[in-house]
Parts: structure tokens; C-alpha cells; sequence
């Protein structure tokens, strides 16, 4: 053995030395935090997870008093998209479009592909079906927080904006509770992103950016099994980050807006290849589908075992009640707080209803021998096999390198992932130093130097905390949202009266000759009224 193997086999026993230590160390605490946080109730011979259970009851609240307004508003969600009620100049630093993409980004991911796989062995094809209603009800949950997120927040020195539950929690627990514990609570939010962020939205993604990139090149005998790949592959993702992430959200707004819908897009396709491939399973695939949802194969924990799989991982997968989405939302160009909550309706569809699904329908309609083969052990009792290589299996009956696209796909979204949680784990930053140009870019290197180090150690009790945390942010953002809930409806409802009344077309004129016309259109001869939201004090 020379001297070189030598000491590349010392590098990577210290690096193993270093993560079996810092595991150990955390294990304790992340066996109680996640025992806590998704502690679940038994009800028959399954588990129901108070998280899981937290996160739909409060989208089932929030559609019914606000209408359903994932049912009635799609059409006027494009609108909004296409900016027909806004102007170039109006308060904020993004459009609308980007604000989605962005939130999008944040998502999209992972979750979609490997934990969409997972729950496929864990509840079979009749999961899929109340992960489609699930993604349904978030809807009105992403309507609501973003509504808000834009509502309460505020304009900085520099022009920028900040807002989300940094901004609306202190209001809504301020008015219960006082603003010393309002800000213990807030503070315990930012505390809970910020972890995740260094943590599930950087470390994860990075790590298992750099997996995916070494199984498609040969795994551990190609270029990227050499000693230290590991680390230049960090280094040079971390590179990439920082060139997106140090122009703030107008950078990483530019970078989604192009980045979420050709991944989301290719995704879709390269999905759709495999299901026309398997055209013939499809009829099979639907009655499964829905036979499953009420009638489900023995031993996956009956009709509401299924369900809980389904909203489970809808629920984790669009993020909707969790407060992270009206970060990337709040700095929108608008004068209407509420138009950025008909966009933001979006989210969840795309995410879980159309995204989440179609990696539902590959793996079924496909039916490698490893999806039932999965379900089966889950059955026996075994693990839960690995979401990825279901994803994998089925790409593969397409064609023997179909799965690179997959490889691809993940890069991608786990890409996007990270950018969209840098700012995220920012906004939490400036909660507690503040908003200044030191401060930002000591942030930026901390989350830059996570990157490269989540590429080369995987602190698997770490990231079992971090992911804890996510979740602590549903049980405080939805206790706010509850109690602005009528704020958000009395938006709404004057959005809505203005829309009927033509007075929200007015938002939109493109000059005062184009005002004019419009006002001329729908009968308005008077001024146009200033509206609760429109201001800056908001902002």
C-alpha cells in the first residue's frame, strides 16, 4: 500500500471518526425532539401523527371560512400570475411570477421523488389518492399565510423587503399573549428555520446532490468515488450557491423563475415517457388507485392507515401551514396583499397535485418488480425501502439510462431547494442581527461552508433535528394564522368586490390614457379608493 492510500484511508477514517462522533453526541436529543415533535396517538392498529393531524385540520378550517377558494379561484390566480392587476412600479422587488417560482423551488424537491416512492410501499396506489386531496386542502393554508406574509411587512433601508411570520406573528400573538411572549414564540420560529435551513435545506440537499451525481458516473470505482471528490464537489457547489445567493431574492428570483419550470417540466415529460410506455397498465393503475384509497391490500393499516400515509406526505411535501413559503412570497410587486394569496394557491397544486402524483402514477403504472416487492416488506415488517430507486426502478422500464434524467431531475431539485432556504435561513438571521451588510454576508459564508461540508459528512442525527424543527414551525405559524384568519377573508372579500366592480382592473393600467379607458369600460368615474394593504405601513 503506498503512502498515498495511506493516508486517503487515515482522511477518511478521521471524517468517519468526526460524523460517528457529532451523531453521537446529538442522538439523545434528536430521539426526544422527534419523538415530540411527531408523536403520534393510536387509533386501532395504526399511528396518527399529531404534526400530520395539526397541518390538515387546519386546511380543512381555513378552506370552509374562506370559501374553498382553491375551487373557485384558479382562473383568477392565472390572472394575477400574468400580472393584469399590477404594474411595474408597484411596491416590492419581485413579480408575481417569480414569488412563485421562488416558493416553488423551496418545495419541489426531494420530497417529491424519494418520499413520494416511500410512501407508495408504506400505503401502496391508494395513497396517492388522499395525497391529491391533501395538496388540495393546502391551498386555502398557502393562501392565508401568504395573504399575510405581504400584509405585515415591512420596507428596509437599502429598498428591499421583509416579511413572512417574522412580521405576522408578533401581531397575531401580540394581541393574545403580549409582545414579550409573542416574541419568545417568534423567535422559537426563526430559531426552528434557521435550523432546518442549514440543516434539511442545505446540508441534505447538498449531500444528496453529490450521491446522485456519483451513482450516475460510475458510483465509488468512477471519478467521483476518487479520494477528496467529495470535497471539490463541494466546494464547487457551494461556489455556485454563493453566485446565486449573494444578490439577495431579486439573484435567486431570476435563477428559479428559469430554473422551476424546466426542471418542473422536464420532470413531468420524462414521467409522461414512462407512462405512455406502460400504456396498457394505465386502466389497472386507476382502479388501483382508487380501490386502494378505500379498500387497501391487507397489512398497510386499512382504509385509515392509507389516508394518514397520503396526508402525510402532501402535508410534508408542499410545506403548506409550515410558514416558510410567505418568506419567499413577501417581497412581491403589489399594492393588494391578497393578490400574492391567489398566487400562492398555486403552490400546492403544482407541488403535490400535479408533480408529487405523476411520481406516483411512474412507479404504479410502471410496477417494477421492486414496487411490489417494496410493499411487501414494508408488509413483513421490514424497512421502508428507498424512495429514489422506486423512482429509479420504474424510469428504468422506459429505457436502461432513463434513470440518469432521474439523476438530473434530483440535482436540480435539490439545487433550487437549497438556493430558495438560503433565504429563508436569512430572513431568520435578520430576525435576531438584524439587516445589515456584515451581518448578510457572515450569514451567506456560514451557509456556503455547510454546503461544502454537507457534500462530505452526512450528520444523520443532525438532520433528524433540523427536519424535527421544520415542523415545530406548523404548530406556531397556524396558532397565528388562526387568529388573523377574519383579517385574511375581509382582504378578500374587497379584492373580490373590486374584481367584480372593475376597480382592480385599475391596478393594472399601463398609463393614465389606459386608466382612463378602463375606467370608461366598467362605468368607475370616481378616484380609486386607497385600500387597507396598499400602503407602506404595511410594507
Amino acid at each position: 500500500m503506498t503512502a498515498l492510500t495511506l493516508a486517503s484511508a487515515s482522511d477518511s477514517g478521521a471524517l468517519s471518526a468526526i460524523e460517528d462522533a457529532i451523531d453521537s453526541f446529538f442522538e439523545p436529543f434528536a430521539a426526544w425532539i422527534s419523538g415530540w415533535v411527531f408523536y403520534a396517538f393510536p387509533v386501532g392498529d395504526i399511528e396518527i401523527p399529531i404534526v400530520v393531524l395539526w397541518l390538515v385540520t387546519a386546511a380543512v378550517i381555513i378552506s370552509a371560512v374562506l370559501g374553498f377558494p382553491q375551487l373557485r379561484y384558479l382562473r383568477l390566480s392565472t390572472e394575477v400570475i400574468r400580472g393584469k392587476f399590477s404594474r411595474a412600479d408597484d411596491p416590492g422587488e419581485i413579480t408575481h411570477f417569480q414569488a412563485l417560482s421562488s416558493a416553488l423551488s423551496g418545495t419541489v424537491g426531494l420530497g417529491n421523488i424519494a418520499g413520494v416512492g416511500a410512501a407508495m410501499a408504506l400505503g401502496g396506489a391508494g395513497a396517492t389518492f388522499w395525497m391529491i386531496i391533501c395538496g388540495l386542502l393546502g391551498m386555502a393554508t398557502k393562501f392565508a399565510e401568504c395573504t399575510l406574509g405581504v400584509k405585515y411587512r415591512k420596507q428596509n433601508d437599502d429598498g428591499t423587503f421583509s416579511g413572512g411570520p417574522f412580521k405576522y406573528m408578533p401581531v397575531a400573538f401580540g394581541r393574545l399573549f403580549g409582545k414579550g411572549p409573542a416574541m419568545v414564540l417568534t423567535g422559537l420560529f426563526a430559531i426552528a428555520i434557521f435550523g432546518f435551513g442549514v440543516g434539511g435545506g442545505n446540508m441534505f440537499q447538498a449531500n444528496q446532490t453529490f450521491v446522485q451525481a456519483q451513482e450516475v458516473t460510475g458510483g465509488s470505482d468512477g471519478f467521483l468515488g476518487s479520494d477528496g471528490a467529495s470535497l471539490i464537489f463541494g466546494l464547487i457547489m457551494a461556489g455556485l450557491v454563493a453566485a446565486v445567493i449573494i444578490g439577495g431574492i431579486q439573484s435567486i428570483a431570476r435563477v428559479t423563475s428559469k430554473l422551476v419550470p424546466f426542471m418542473g417540466v422536464t420532470y413531468v415529460i420524462a414521467c409522461l415517457f414512462v407512462i405512455l410506455a406502460n400504456f396498457d397498465h394505465i386502466p389497472a393503475a386507476v382502479v388501483d388507485i382508487f380501490q386502494g384509497a378505500f379498500s387497501p391490500q391487507a397489512g398497510l393499516g386499512g382504509l385509515v392507515g392509507v389516508l394518514i400515509v397520503g396526508f402525510q406526505r402532501a402535508a410534508f411535501s408542499n410545506e403548506a401551514g409550515l410558514g416558510s413559503a410567505p418568506i419567499a412570497h413577501s417581497p412581491v410587486k403589489t399594492r393588494r396583499p391578497v393578490s400574492e394569496g391567489f398566487v400562492a394557491l398555486l403552490e400546492p397544486f403544482i407541488d403535490t397535485v400535479i408533480i408529487c402524483t405523476m411520481t406516483a402514477l411512474t412507479i404504479i403504472i410502471a410496477d417494477a418488480p421492486s414496487f411490489q416487492g417494496g410493499i411487501d416488506q414494508v408488509i413483513d415488517g421490514g424497512p421502508v425501502p428507498d424512495g429514489v430507486s422506486l423512482t429509479s426502478d420504474a424510469f428504468a422500464t422506459f429505457l436502461p439510462w432513463f434513470p440518469v434524467v432521474l439523476a438530473i431531475a434530483v440535482a436540480l431539485f435539490a439545487f433550487s431547494t437549497l438556493v430558495t432556504w438560503s433565504y429563508y435561513g436569512e430572513k431568520a438571521w435578520e430576525f435576531f442581527f438584524g439587516h445589515t451588510r456584515l451581518s448578510l454576508n457572515i450569514y451567506r459564508l456560514i451557509f456556503c461552508t455547510f454546503t461544502v461540508i454537507g457534500t462530505v459528512l452526512t450528520f444523520g442525527q443532525v438532520l433528524t433535528i433540523t427536519d424535527s424543527f421544520l415542523f415545530i414551525c406548523g404548530f406556531i405559524n397556524l396558532a397565528a394564522l388562526y387568529i388573523l384568519l377574519p383579517e385574511v377573508r375581509k382582504e378578500m372579500k374587497e379584492y373580490l368586490a373590486d374584481r367584480k366592480s372593475g376597480r382592480l382592473f385599475e391596478l393594472g393600467a399601463a398609463d393614465d390614457a389606459d386608466l382612463a379607458a378602463i375606467r370608461e369600460q366598467h362605468g368607475n368615474t370616481d378616484e380609486l379608493p386607497e385600500m387597507e394593504g396598499s400602503e407602506l405601513k404595511h410594507d
